[in-house]
């Protein structure tokens, strides 16, 4: 056991309701390389390469704005009574308390799998076909911010992407008022007047 690490916080009096909320890098690497070959797969030939790529494009577009909604308007989400306010700590506020768990900073797949399949099957009806085609660009961004968020915890980040993107994550976490719901598609907190300036860390 590594004693540098602080004790991780229980969610759950069950031992095996708690292996359900975390994840290790390589299971999500690996459940989700299943779940994006499996959307290439039902979506392949459904229509013409450019078309094809028109439709992931504008998934990718769904996820970026779906991605800030979930985490400004769930995730951070004022609830009165105290099972709410449990529901929303098991779900997003421990992170808050310990960001740095590398096994909490990804979505575990009791969570991200279920959420996924509801919102591909809306897709699918939406859309017909395509609907796969949509998806697979939806996943493709959620892929893209898991990963990202991760490393913006675990990794010194720099460059001009890298490094402002952890820039504007870790002043979600630390700033005095709260904002940057973005991790990735962080111009929507521009749009929405909640990007946190370097005044207000």
């Amino acid at each position: 056991m590594d004693r540098t690490r602080p004790e991780r916080i229980r969610l759950f009096r069950s031992d095996l309701l708690e292996l359900t909320t975390v994840i290790s890098p390589r299971a999500f690497a690996a459940i989700w390389a299943c779940v994006l070959l499996l959307a290439v797969y039902a979506s392949w030939g459904v229509t013409s390469l450019p078309v094809s790529i028109g439709f992931v494009l504008a998934g990718l577009a769904v996820w970026s704005l779906f991605e800030y909604v979930m985490h400004r308007f769930l995730f951070h989400l004022k609830m009165r009574s105290a099972v709410g306010r449990q529901v929303i700590f098991v779900m997003h506020g421990n992170h808050h308390v310990e960001p740095n768990d590398p096994d909490r900073n990804m979505m575990p797949p009791i969570i991200s799998l279920p959420w996924s399949a509801a919102i591909w099957a809306a897709l699918l009806l939406l859309a017909g076909k395509e609907g796969s085609l949509l998806f697979l660009g939806f996943a493709i961004g959620y892929v893209v911010y898991d990963s990202v968020h991760y490393a913006c915890h675990q990794f010194v980040m720099k460059g001009p992407v890298l490094g402002r993107l952890r820039k504007h994550h870790i002043r979600h976490h630390y700033a005095k008022r709260e904002g940057n719901y973005a991790i990735t598609a962080i111009f929507w907190d521009r749009l929405f007047g909640t990007d946190v300036s370097a005044k207000d860390r």
